[in-house]
């Protein structure tokens, strides 16, 4: 998993991570159903071509590499992958 939302985002969702973001892989967006009961934004791993430029656009510090990612915020690799499953 190329980059991982974590707790920081948790009611927070600033979009400027989904502006920033070439491939469309951080969901949801402000325009899609489902942003107004997602706790978070999540990173579709399939799609997320690891370019880093939703890093420095969160104003939270929430988005990290795979190998960045605080060991306490590990559980958000699971997170963001299981939101993918269900969809």
């Amino acid at each position: 998993m190329p980059h991982i939302i974590a707790e920081p985002c948790l009611g927070t969702k600033d979009t400027s991570c989904v502006d920033a973001c070439p491939v469309d892989c951080i969901h949801p967006t402000a325009d899609e159903p489902e942003f107004a009961t997602a706790d978070q934004l999540y990173i579709e791993p399939d799609v997320c071509i690891d370019c880093g430029l939703c890093v420095d656009e969160c104003p939270v510090q929430a988005i990290y590499q795979d190998e960045d990612l605080p060991e306490q915020w590990s559980k958000y690799v699971q997170i963001n992958i299981d939101y993918y499953k269900e969809k």
